[in-house]
């Protein structure tokens, strides 16, 4: 080929990239490099065209050559070091894949493909803020639109109502804008209108069927919304697309997490772990799965790996004390204390170190340390969940208010007439777990996990805020009819049915459906709903000293905790009142003291008869996925009854904030 025609045959390589017909273009780019051997930019062109083909592998070396070559920070080098991430991704080289595209857009900001793909491997790695920080970068860098950059960043500054108004307005005049369609559906997602978020995305795949990250965010929404089957099609849909994505398995396995599908769930795991072990997040998936089946040993070796591969993961380190059964070594403690010094920890990873080194010291008899590193975690999270406690007072009296005695016997005939739900509600870290394990002994009852489905239908209900700020609900549930409350039952009942097994009765253990046994009453009349009651100090103090995955916002400060659990005993007392009879306490020191009168009185509340295996609930190998999950494994012990004594002097705020019911 003559000289003067390689800028010819050049040039006809780029276009054949742009038509995407990938094969022909690396044919050409082949037949320009036979004659021109050092030729990079048919070298670069070969390798994005093996990429785009799937072979991934086949393009790194070419891409390593020209990356060691290319000018360090210089914005020629971007495309190159972009491309590079692609196919140490294609590849499973995913920790390598992540720095070469913080490469590229630290050497060209503006390059928003490098941005996107940096964003779909951070929120692949569990880090969603850093992933939303480098998705929003990508549509500043991508949008031209002045309304579009104001919106990101006000996403960026946590204003979502503004960002939204910005959004619908752009959107009216620009319709077909996925990458805004998405955002809104991100903001969506953030203030837990999964609803919205699905009709949103669900559009935003109509529009671009191979915006694949948009298929994965719709999947995920899916799965928010409790419509499991769908996710898992859309999923599958992805895995056809890109076969070597290994994000979408990994969605796939949090999906069958969701559903109780365990070892599903830990064969999709390992057959990615075994392309990325060095992925420390999908370690602790991995962990987490094992140790809800009660493979204890496996899950901390996966727990351990995690560590090892990223020391400074604080989450790691967690996982490890939240098995509650597991006992740091020395060195282990030394690690921490170490990493707790550094200055340049994310505040992610310190609350964790924070929570994992007070469990370490409290299991060494360092009460006043293990307090002090509770009390740091703490902090750190309390300053982010924007937890009002008096909204919270508020609304558990507008449910006593609007609840009434009266207004719920003029609808006791209504509802779903089935039986089959148990509801155990109170609050976290009340022995909740325990009932559930004797419960679920028996053969007539499926353990399921802590169902979302009732959160959905208030959502629902509640609808938008009105221009004073009030929800509508709890007043919606007077606007219902008898054939709604039936529905809504329904409703409840078919979302619950792909996590229930084949008995005639299933558990539900979300604790906080304790608000909402007004709504239970409407729409299940016939469900059971018990309510896990332990010690107001022994209680709040176990909360205090647990990070939770989710949720749980008024756990993070002594006085939230006392006074959370102060409208918790009010509003319960209301039921009590409101529902004469419908509500069975439990008292956890009750169950402790005398295991088989509880367990009878427990079972004859739900029209069981009496199983043995119930007294034998820690034989039950079903899936546990709370945090006493290693503890309900074991018989009945006394040792976590008095533990919160050992910090009695630490305590006063919770005391004085639980009052004289303390």
């Amino acid at each position: 080929m003559p000289f003067g025609d390689l800028d010819a045959a050049l040039a006809n390589a780029r276009k054949l990239l742009e038509e995407r017909a990938y094969p022909a273009a690396l044919a050409q780019a082949q037949e320009i490099r036979k004659q021109f051997p050092q030729e990079g930019r048919a070298a670069f062109i070969g390798a994005v065209a093996k990429n785009r083909l799937g072979e991934h592998k086949g393009a790194l070396k070419d891409l390593r050559r020209l990356a060691k070559g290319a000018p360090k920070a210089a914005a020629s080098a971007a495309p190159i070091l972009h491309e590079l991430g692609l196919a140490l991704r294609g590849n499973g080289e995913l920790v390598e894949a992540t720095s070469a595209f913080k490469r590229a857009v630290k050497a060209n900001p503006k390059l928003a493909p490098a941005w996107q793909a940096l964003g779909e491997l951070l929120a692949d790695r569990g880090d969603d803020e850093a992933a939303d920080a480098a998705f929003r970068q990508q549509m500043a860098a991508s949008g031209q639109h002045p309304g579009l950059r104001q919106a990101v960043r006000l996403v960026a500054e946590g204003k979502l109502g503004m960002a939204e108004g910005i959004l619908r307005d752009y959107l009216h005049r620009w319709p077909t804008d996925v990458n805004a369609i998405r955002l809104l559906a991100d903001i969506a997602l953030q203030l837990e209108a999964f609803d919205d978020a699905v009709a949103l995305l669900r559009r935003c795949v109509e529009l671009a069927p191979d915006y694949t990250q948009a298929r994965n965010n719709y999947a995920n929404a899916l799965s928010k919304t409790g419509n499991f089957k769908a996710a898992l099609q859309e999923i599958e849909a992805l895995e056809q697309l890109e076969p070597r994505n290994l994000s979408h398995p990994v969605l796939a396995a949090s999906v069958l997490v969701n559903v109780g599908a365990y070892e599903q769930a830990i064969a999709r795991y390992e057959r990615v772990l075994k392309q990325a072990p060095g992925h420390a997040r999908l370690q602790m998936s991995y962990g987490h799965a094992l140790k809800t089946l009660g493979r204890q040993s496996e899950s901390i070796a996966a727990y351990r790996r995690a560590v090892e591969a990223e020391p400074n993961l604080g989450e790691a380190w967690w996982n490890l004390a939240n098995l509650k059964t597991f006992r740091f070594d020395e060195r282990d403690i030394g690690a921490m204390r170490r990493l707790a010094t550094r200055k340049d920890l994310a505040p992610r990873d310190e609350f964790h170190l924070d929570f994992a080194l007070g469990k370490a010291l409290e299991d060494a008899g360092d009460i006043d340390g293990a307090f002090a590193a509770y009390q740091r975690g703490n902090a750190i999270k309390r300053a982010q969940s924007g937890y009002d406690a008096d909204e919270n007072s508020a609304m558990s009296e507008a449910l006593a208010a609007s609840c009434t005695r009266q207004r719920l016997a003029a609808r006791k005939d209504w509802g779903h007439s089935a039986p089959d739900p148990i509801f155990i509600v109170g609050l976290p870290r009340s022995g909740s777990t325990l009932l559930e394990q004797i419960l679920a002994s028996h053969s007539q009852v499926d353990g399921t996990m802590e169902l979302p489905y009732i959160p959905q239908i208030v959502r629902r209900l509640a609808g938008r805020r009105d221009p004073t700020g009030r929800t509508k609900y709890p007043g919606a549930l007077w606007e219902l009819t008898a054939e709604q409350c039936q529905s809504l039952g329904a409703e409840f009942l078919d979302a619950a049915s792909i996590q229930r097994g084949a008995a005639p009765f299933f558990i539900d253990k979300l604790p906080n459906n304790f608000a909402h046994v007004g709504l239970i009453h409407l729409i299940l009349p016939n469900a059971r709903i018990i309510d896990a009651r332990r010690h107001p100090m022994a209680t709040c103090f176990s909360c205090f000293k647990q990070l939770f995955a989710a949720g749980q916002e008024f756990t993070y400060s002594l006085e939230d905790i006392g006074r959370y659990y102060r409208d918790y005993r009010a509003l319960m007392a209301h039921w009590d009142t409101a529902l004469p009879g419908r509500v069975l306490r439990v008292d956890y020191e009750n169950v402790i003291e005398d295991l088989e009168g509880e367990v009878r009185r427990l079972l004859d509340y739900c029209e069981l008869t009496f199983e043995a295996a119930c007294l034998k609930f820690h034989r039950n190998s079903r899936p546990v996925r709370t945090a006493s999950s290693e503890q309900v494994r074991q018989p009945i012990y006394r040792d976590a009854m008095a533990q919160w004594r050992r910090f009695e002097a630490h305590l006063g705020p919770l005391k004085q904030a639980l009052g004289n019911g303390g």
